[in-house]
């Protein structure tokens, strides 16, 4: 758990120092061009599609998580639109309150104890 732990905030740090240089460079207008790749049908706009699917996926796992309830939509929607800084903090506080237990990361504890 202590690797993970390391690869979450270097996952963290790295793409909040990379997205802080781009927002210094160009600005706020991540939307535009991100859809606008995948409107363009190019390599670009495949992999966007492709992180999309990804962020759809985490958005749904977290919510999924708290049982969709209220904090679970709303965590949902922040991973969804946070990326990846945002699950990797989700994940180390997570991680911290099952104390390791990766079952219960995973599936939240009320599943885990379920499970076993």
């Amino acid at each position: 758990m202590t690797l993970f732990r390391i690869f979450c905030a270097a996952i963290i740090a790295a793409v909040s120092i990379y997205t802080t240089i781009v927002i210094a460079n160009h600005g706020m207008g991540l939307y535009p061009i991100f859809f606008g790749d995948i409107a363009d049908m190019t390599w670009r706009g495949q992999f966007n599609v492709d992180f999309l699917c990804f962020l759809l996926m985490s958005g749904a796992w977290v919510a999924w998580r708290h049982a969709f309830s209220l904090n679970g939509l709303l965590l949902g929607f922040a991973a969804f639109n946070l990326g990846a800084p945002f699950l990797a903090g989700y994940l180390l506080i997570e991680g911290y309150r099952n104390k390791g237990d990766s079952a219960a990361l995973l599936l939240g504890r009320t599943r885990a104890a379920r499970s076993r």
